[in-house]
């Protein structure tokens, strides 16, 4: 298993050619990424989302990406600034032309779809738009919710008193995704807010109260990995000291620690899953994540 802190190697689920999923092992993949706001978790999503829609030549996959938003934080200017370093880094390496740079800037982004989510009800509702997507487009891979926890404080204030009904629409969608996940092998990675902030630091081996997972259960049996996210604040004074604006941009680092869950088919519990750490670091640059 690759090590999913290293985000873009996770793509390499993507690879696979979908329309053989009824033959081939289960290589679905569920990545929560965890944290408070300003931890790296959109430009993550924006790195791996870079990764898919490049052409071969310049390192991409060249698979389809659904972008669903229900933050509306989507910045697609900072995307397309990412997407055309990356084509000028791909094209300083290789004999390739640079007229054609449009041209593959525009190939690139129409292998994104964005949907745009104001309600765990739209979300289902797209979720099952999705469904007949991914059953006419096998180039579909890739699903990217930003975020998953958008509607938690408002179905808990619709559903009342009661837990059950608080959680109901997420155990909808969740289920959904269930079935998206096994019928047609895609993988998800979904951004989740911190509803409390930890002033102690995630740990790798253990998390606190602030980590522990708060939506519901049938969302959690789904992650497969989960990524804390968290800021270094030692590396942003001394990011401060040596300079301000974009350099300080560039010189800010980003931790992630990733959570593995692993259980066998029969068992569905979280208790029963098994677990392993590991750890990475990041920068944020005008190119996009860089791991460290």
């Amino acid at each position: 298993m690759v090590d999913p802190t290293t985000v873009t190697d996770h793509a390499h689920f993507l690879s696979a050619d979908r329309s053989s999923h009824h033959t081939s092992c289960d290589l679905s993949e569920v990545v929560e990424l965890y944290g408070t706001e300003g931890t790296g978790k959109t430009e993550l999503l924006y790195h791996l989302l870079c990764r898919c829609v490049l052409p071969n030549a310049a390192g991409g996959l060249e698979v389809d990406v659904v972008f669903v938003d229900t933050d509306y934080s989507l910045d697609m200017l900072r995307l397309v600034s990412i997407l055309e370093n990356r084509l000028n880094a791909a094209v300083s390496t290789s004999s390739s032309s640079a007229g054609s740079d449009e041209a593959t800037l525009r190939s690139c982004l129409s292998r994104l779809l964005v949907v745009h989510c104001s309600s765990s009800s739209q979300l289902l509702l797209t979720l099952h738009f999705l469904e007949t997507s991914f059953s006419s487009r096998p180039s579909l891979a890739l699903l990217l919710i930003d975020s998953i926890s958008a509607f938690y404080w408002l179905d808990r204030c619709e559903g009342g008193a009661s837990l059950a009904k608080q959680e109901e629409k997420l155990g909808k969608c969740s289920e959904l995704l269930g079935r998206l996940l096994r019928d047609y092998r895609i993988t998800v990675f979904a951004t989740c807010h911190a509803i409390r902030r930890s002033y102690s630091g995630p740990s790798s081996s253990s998390s606190s109260d602030s980590d522990r997972p708060y939506l519901c259960r049938p969302w959690q049996r789904l992650v497969t990995h989960r990524l804390l996210c968290a800021r270094q604040e030692a590396a942003n004074n001394m990011a401060a000291a040596a300079g301000s604006g974009k350099e300080q941009r560039r010189r800010q680092l980003f931790t992630v620690h990733c959570t593995s869950f692993s259980s066998s088919s029969s068992s569905s519990s979280s208790s029963s899953r098994t677990k392993s750490y590991r750890s990475s670091s990041f920068c944020v640059t005008d190119g996009g994540v860089e791991f460290i």
